[in-house]
C-alpha cells in the first residue's frame, strides 16, 4: 500500500530535492515536542596532568541530521591513556563518528535512543579493531556520555566511572572493569587464555593488584593493548536513564579522582558550586589526600530543570515508550506489577532504560524485534560495510548459547570483524604467556 504526500516546490532554477509537506509538519511537530524537554546544559572541566595520557571530549551542540534542530544531542568523553596517548587521542577522534556510522540516519528520535545502546558497542569495537591496524602498546579507558533531553546513554570500559545526582540520590552509571572488582573478567580472560595474578617478587610473594599477562594491565576491558591480548576486549558497559524534569548532575573522572574519593565525596565537597569550580574543587580534593601520583582529570555536567516543565501536569506514557522502555530494560520480580500501574509512575524519579554489561558479541550485538529491523541485513554490524548475502557470517556462529539462536540468523559480520570476535573469545591466540616479573601498563 502506497500513499501521496504533497511537496513544497523548488523555486525555478534551484537545485534542492522537494521536500514532501507531510514531512515538514512531522519535524515541527517533533521540533515543538523535543524542544519542549531540553534542559539547558552547563559544563566544567579541569585537570592535573602526571603523564600527560588523560584527553576529553566535550561536544555540547551536536546533530545526528545536520540542519536538524530536533535530532541535536550532546556528547562527553574521558579516556585516560597508558603506555603512550596513541589509543587515547584515536579515541577521542574517531569514536562518535562511529557511533553515528552505526546508527540508520533516518531513525526518528524514539528508534535513535532505542538503537544508541548496540551503536556504541559496535563503534567501541570499530574503533579498537581499527587502532590496533596502526599501534601495538597504547591503551585507553573510554567513558562516553551522550545526552539527548533528559535522556543519558553512558558506554564506559576501563575505571574511569560517570555518576549521576538527581532527585537527591546517587546512580553510578559505568562499571569498573578492574580484575580485582569482578571475578566474572577474571573467568572469562582466563577462559580466553589469559593468566591473571599478582605481582611476583623475590621469594614467591605476590603483591599489587590482579594483572593480565603480559603487560600486566590491571584492566580487563579496554581500547587498544593489543600487546597484553585480544581477551582486553573493548566491548562496553552501556546504561541508559532518563531523568526527570528537575534534572541533576553528572562526574565524570579518571581513577586519579575515584582511587582516592567516593561518589558521596565528590558530590558532597563541589554541590554548591558552578560546573567548572565543582571540577576543579573535586580534583583538587583528591590531589590534596594523597598527592598527584596520576593524571586527574575531571568533568562536570549540570542538567539544569526547565522550569516550564516543572510547572506541566503529568500526562500518561505513550504506547511506543512503553515498548521501547519494556524492551530493554532488564527484568526485575516488579516486572509482574501491572502495565497501569508502570504507565502512571510517578514523573520526578530516574527511569532505567538500559542496563548491559556482557562481553561477549554475540549476545550484545543482537537485538529483539522491533529493533533488529533498523539496521540492514547484510551490513557487518561492526564496521558497516555492504556485504553479499553470501559473504556475512552470523554472530551465532559456533555459539553455544541455549535458547532459539541460528547460525544462519543475524546479524552479520565480515571477515575481518568475525576473526576479531573470535581474537577477543579466546578462538585465536594472539601471543604466547610470559613472565609476571614483567612490568606493569597501568
Amino acid at each position: 500500500m502506497s500513499t501521496r504526500s504533497k511537496s513544497v516546490p523548488v523555486p525555478a532554477g534551484g537545485g534542492a530535492a522537494t521536500v514532501p509537506l507531510a514531512v515538514l509538519l512531522r519535524r515541527e511537530v517533533v521540533s515543538e515536542k523535543t524542544a519542549a524537554e531540553r534542559p539547558e546544559l552547563q559544563v566544567g572541566l579541569f585537570s592535573q596532568a602526571k603523564k600527560g595520557e588523560d584527553y576529553t571530549f566535550l561536544k555540547p551542540d551536536c546533530e545526528r541530521l545536520p540542519g536538524v534542530p530536533s535530532s541535536s544531542f550532546s556528547a562527553f568523553g574521558l579516556f585516560d591513556g597508558h603506555n603512550g596517548n596513541g589509543a587515547a587521542i584515536y579515541t577521542k577522534e574517531n569514536l562518535l563518528s562511529n557511533i553515528l556510522t552505526a546508527i540508520p540516519a533516518d531513525l526518528n528520535r524514539e528508534d535513535w535512543l532505542a538503537a544508541l545502546p548496540r551503536a556504541m558497542v559496535a563503534a567501541f569495537v570499530k574503533t579498537d579493531k581499527d587502532f590496533q591496524t596502526k599501534a601495538r602498546s597504547s591503551g585507553t579507558t573510554v567513558t562516553f556520555v551522550i545526552i539527548d533531553g533528559l535522556f543519558i546513554t553512558v558506554a564506559s570500559v576501563g575505571d574511569s566511572r560517570c555518576v549521576l545526582e538527581a532527585e537527591g540520590s546517587i546512580y553510578h552509571l559505568s562499571a569498573d572493569h578492574r580484575f580485582d572488582a569482578s571475578k566474572e573478567e577474571v573467568d572469562r580472560v582466563t577462559e580466553s587464555g589469559g593468566d591473571v595474578g599478582r605481582l611476583n617478587v623475590v621469594g614467591g610473594a605476590e603483591i599489587g593488584p590482579l594483572r593480565c599477562w603480559p603487560g600486566g594491565l590491571c584492566l580487563s576491558r579496554s581500547i587498544g593493548d593489543q600487546d597484553v591480548g585480544q581477551f582486553i576486549v573493548p566491548v562496553p558497559y552501556v546504561k541508559q536513564v532518563k531523568l526527570s524534569t528537575a534534572g541533576g548532575r553528572l562526574i565524570i573522572s579518571s581513577d586519579g579522582v575515584w582511587d582516592v574519593l567516593t561518589a558521596e565525596v565528590a558530590f558532597n565537597c563541589s554541590r554548591t558550586l558552578p560546573p567548572e569550580a565543582a571540577a576543579e574543587q573535586i580534583v583538587k580534593e583528591a590531589v590534596q589526600q594523597k598527592g598527584l601520583r596520576d593524571d586527574t582529570t575531571c568533568i562536570v555536567v549540570d542538567i539544569l530543570p526547565d522550569k516550564a516543565n516543572l510547572t506541566m501536569p503529568y500526562t500518561k506514557k505513550q504506547p511506543g515508550m512503553g515498548v521501547f522502555k519494556n524492551m530493554f530494560r532488564k527484568k526485575t520480580p516488579s516486572d509482574s506489577s501491572s502495565h497501569t500501574d508502570r504507565e502512571y509512575m510517578d514523573p520526578d524519579i530516574v527511569e532505567e532504560i538500559f542496563e548491559d554489561g556482557c562481553a561477549f558479541l554475540s549476545k550484545r550485538l543482537d537485538s529483539e524485534y522491533p529493533v533488529r529491523n533498523m539496521f540492514k541485513l547484510f551490513i557487518c554490524a561492526i564496521c558497516q560495510v555492504e556485504l553479499k548475502p553470501s559473504q556475512g557470517i552470523s554472530v551465532h556462529e559456533d555459539s553455544s548459547q541455549p535458547g532459539n539462536l541460528r547460525r544462519w540468523d543475524g546479524p552479520f559480520l565480515c571477515q575481518g570483524c568475525q576473526e576479531k570476535k573470535e581474537a577477543m573469545e579466546g578462538k585465536r591466540r594472539s601471543r604466547d604467556s610470559s613472565s609476571r616479573n614483567s612490568g606493569s601498563s597501568e
